[in-house]
C-alpha cells in the first residue's frame, strides 16, 4: 500500500518483562515516517481536481457545463502527475539498501528527510508543469528510502512479543497520512489562488522536520552497529532500548546472540544481491520471491485506485461531494488498520491475509456488478457503491494493508536483510508506479482510453483472488517466531503445513544460541525423518 521491517534473533528485549515500554515508544515514533509516505501519495488525487491548479498546469478548453473553468488535464498527463512520484520511490527503495548497510538506519531517515523536502520545495514553488514533475519525483525519491529505512529500523528495535504490532503501526501512519491529506485537500479546495494547492503540498514540510529532529534523540540499531563492529555503541544502544544497564547479564546475552547470528550468516556467505535468489536448504530465492510478490499483490488489490484517482472516480460516477466521500473512506481506512495490528499478534498473519483476500474480493466484484447495472443518478444505488467501498477498504486496512509488511519483515535473515527488503518495497512501488499510470487509461473516456468507468473493479476483484492463491500456497504462518525460528520453518515445512510446526517451535522455545549450537534442530531433524 500506499505503504515496511525485519527482524534476527529473539528481538530486543525479548526475555524483558513486557511492561519495559522506552524501546518500543522510541521505535514506534520512527512510524511517523509513514505519515511522509500516506500524506504525499493521498494529496495528489484532490489537487489535480482544484481548479487553480488545473488552471496553473491544465490544458484550455472550451466552457461547457462538464468543464465549467474552461480547463481540464489530459489523460496523459494525469498518468503523469501521478505515477511520477512511485517512479521516484521505486528508485528510493532500491537506494535504501546501500544507504541502510553504508551508513546506517537511523542516518540514512534523516538523509530521506531532506531529499524529501528537497522534492516538496520544488512542487510549491512551482509556475510551470516541468519543475511540478521533478519536485514530484524528488519527493518520491524521499518517500523510496523511508519506506525501506522505517521497517527495517522499527523491525531491528521491536521486542518480538509486540513486532508485528510494532511495525503494523507504521501503515497506521501511512492511512494517517491520507487522511490529513484528504481533510487538508477538502478544506482548502474551494480556494481560488495558488494557495488552494501550495497550502496542502507545503504542510509536509512539517513532517519532515518533525521525524527529521526525532532521529537525533533515537539510537541507532544495535545490529547495524554489531555488523559494523561497534560493540561499544551496540550495547549502549540497547541499553536505551531495554531501559536496563550496558553491563547488564540480559543486554550482554542478547549482544551476544546477535554475534553468533552474523557470524553463522557470514560463514554461508549470503550477502550479495545474486545471493538473494539462491535455492538452498534455506529457501532464500522462495523467500526473496514472496516477499517481491506480496508487495506486488498488495499494489494489485487496487486500493490506491481509490487513494489515487478516487475523487475524480466518484465524481463520475455521480456521488455528489466526492471530496467528503475520499475523506470517508480515509477515515474507514485509519480506523480498520487498528484491529490489524491487534488482530496480527491475535490470529497470526496468515489467516488474516486469507480473510481479507476473501472479503476484499467479494466487495469489488459486487461493485462492479452494481455499478454497471444502474444509473448515475440512481441514489440509493451510489450510496450502496460507497459502502461496499467502505468494507472493501476496512478489509484491506485491516489484512493487506499492515500484514504485507509484517511477512516482508519476518521472512529475510541478516546478511541479505538490507538488499531483499530494497527488493521487495521496489516490487512495491514498481507496481505503485504501473498501475497509477494505466489506470486513467484503463478507466477514463475519450479517444484511445478503455473507458471501462466502474468496470474496472472486475479486473481488482479478479487480483483479489489471485491474492487468496497466493496467500495459501506461498505465505506461512510466523506469529509469535524469531528469525533463526522463521529459518527453521522454511527449512522443515510448507506454508501449508507451517501453523503445526510454528506450534511446535513456540513450544520448544529455541533460542539463538540453541539453533546455532544445532542440537535441537538434529533432533528435530531425527524426529522429523522418523
Amino acid at each position: 500500500m500506499p505503504g515496511g521491517l525485519v527482524v534476527t534473533g529473539d528481538g530486543i528485549g525479548a526475555t524483558a518483562p513486557k511492561s519495559r515500554i522506552a524501546g518500543i515508544i522510541m521505535t514506534a515514533f520512527a512510524a511517523f515516517g509513514g505519515i511522509l509516505y500516506g500524506y504525499d501519495t493521498g494529496t495528489i488525487s484532490g489537487i489535480i481536481a482544484m481548479d487553480d491548479w488545473l488552471r496553473t498546469f491544465g490544458n484550455h478548453i472550451e466552457v461547457s457545463s462538464t468543464n465549467p473553468i474552461g480547463f481540464y488535464l489530459p489523460t496523459p498527463k494525469e498518468s503523469l502527475v501521478v505515477s511520477i512520484l512511485s517512479a521516484g520511490t521505486f528508485f528510493g527503495a532500491l537506494g535504501g539498501a546501500p544507504t541502510a548497510d553504508w551508513i546506517g538506519r537511523r542516518v540514512g531517515i534523516m538523509i530521506s528527510c531532506i531529499v524529501f523536502s528537497l522534492g516538496i520545495a520544488l512542487q510549491t514553488g512551482a509556475s510551470n508543469w516541468a519543475t511540478f514533475i521533478v519536485g514530484r519525483f524528488f519527493a518520491g525519491f524521499g518517500v523510496g528510502l523511508v519506506s525501506t529505512l522505517i521497517p527495517m529500523y522499527q523491525s531491528e528495535c521491536s521486542p518480538k512479543w509486540i513486532r508485528g504490532a510494532v511495525v503494523s503501526g507504521y501503515q497506521w501512519a501511512i492511512t494517517i497520512g491520507l487522511l490529513l491529506a484528504s481533510v487538508i485537500n477538502n478544506a482548502t479546495k474551494n480556494r481560488q489562488n495558488h494557495s488552494a494547492w501550495r497550502i496542502p503540498i507545503s504542510i509536509q514540510f512539517i513532517w519532515a522536520f518533525v521525524l527529521f529532529v526525532g532521529m537525533f534523540w533515537l539510537p541507532e540499531t544495535p545490529r547495524w552497529l554489531i555488523k559494523n563492529d561497534r560493540p561499544g555503541d551496540a550495547a549502549r544502544s540497547l541499553s536505551r532500548l531495554t531501559s536496563l544497564p550496558e553491563d547488564d547479564p540480559e543486554v550482554q546475552a542478547e549482544l551476544e546472540d546477535i554475534r553468533a547470528a552474523l557470524r553463522e550468516e557470514q560463514e554461508r556467505g549470503e550477502s550479495s544481491y545474486l545471493d538473494c535468489f539462491k535455492f538452498n536448504k534455506n529457501k532464500i530465492a522462495f523467500r526473496t520471491l514472496s516477499g517481491i510478490f506480496i508487495q506486488a499483490w498488495q499494489q494489485l488489490t487496487g486500493i490506491n485506485f481509490i487513494f489515487y484517482f478516487g475523487t475524480t472516480f466518484f465524481q463520475r460516477v455521480g456521488i455528489k461531494n466526492p471530496f467528503l466521500t475520499q475523506v470517508a473512506t480515509n477515515i474507514v481506512n485509519v480506523f480498520m488498520t487498528l484491529p490489524g495490528m491487534w488482530g496480527v499478534e491475535k490470529f497470526g498473519r496468515r489467516s488474516l491475509l486469507l480473510w481479507g483476500a476473501v472479503v476484499m474480493c467479494i466487495c469489488e466484484f459486487l461493485v462492479a456488478i452494481i455499478g454497471v447495472t444502474i444509473s448515475v443518478s440512481n441514489g440509493p444505488g451510489q450510496r450502496s457503491l460507497v459502502a461496499l467501498v467502505c468494507i472493501y477498504i476496512a478489509a484491506f486496512a485491516s489484512t493487506w494493508g499492515p500484514i504485507a509488511w509484517v511477512i516482508t519483515g519476518e521472512i529475510f535473515p541478516l546478511n541479505i536483510r538490507a538488499k531483499a527488503m530494497s527488493l521487495s518495497v521496489a516490487s512495491n512501488w514498481l507496481w505503485n508506479w504501473a498501475i497509477s499510470y494505466a489506470t486513467p487509461y484503463l478507466v477514463n473516456p475519450g479517444a484511445g482510453n478503455a473507458n471501462l468507468g466502474v468496470k474496472v473493479f472486475f479486473i481488482w476483484g479478479s487480483t483479489c483472488a489471485g491474492c487468496i492463491v497466493f496467500t495459501y500456497f506461498c505465505i506461512p504462518e510466523t506469529k509469535g517466531l524469531s528469525l533463526e525460528q522463521v529459518d527453521l520453518l522454511y527449512q522443515n515445512s510448507t506454508p501449508i503445513t507451517s501453523a503445526k510446526y510454528r506450534r511446535e517451535l513456540v513450544a520448544q522455545d529455541l533460542h539463538v544460541a540453541d539453533v546455532l549450537g544445532g542440537h535441537e534442530v538434529e533432533e528435530k531433524d531425527a524426529k522429523q525423518e522418523v
